[in-house]
């Protein structure tokens, strides 16, 4: 039972870190322009393309999943944007079955 808490824990705090690093909860202060307000960047697959999500999916736990692996391969502390390890086809996948 501590594992699954020690995890959810884990994950409350990846959210957390994300929301500070890119929502835009209407502040536009060093965001693109090309990011709607509720939504954030991430970036898929070898060639990191870009994908805009909307915040809501931070709580869909498939999404998690994929955020917990990106913090832990790549860490918050960097300039490269959110980075999601996995490939497009399968991000692509995950996200017709959140829509």
């Amino acid at each position: 039972m501590g594992i699954k808490k020690s995890n959810k824990l884990q994950q409350s705090e990846v959210i957390k870190q994300i929301l500070k690093r890119c929502s835009s909860f209407g502040k536009k202060q060093g965001l693109p322009e090309d990011v709607p307000r509720g939504h954030f960047a991430v970036y898929v697959g070898e060639n990191r393309t870009r994908y805009i999500v909307p915040i809501s999916w931070l709580e869909h736990p498939q999404f998690q999943n994929l955020l917990q692996r990106a913090a832990e391969e790549f860490g918050f502390n960097h300039d490269m944007g959110l980075t999601i390890p996995c490939d497009e086809d399968v991000f692509e996948s995950l996200i017709s079955l959140m829509r």
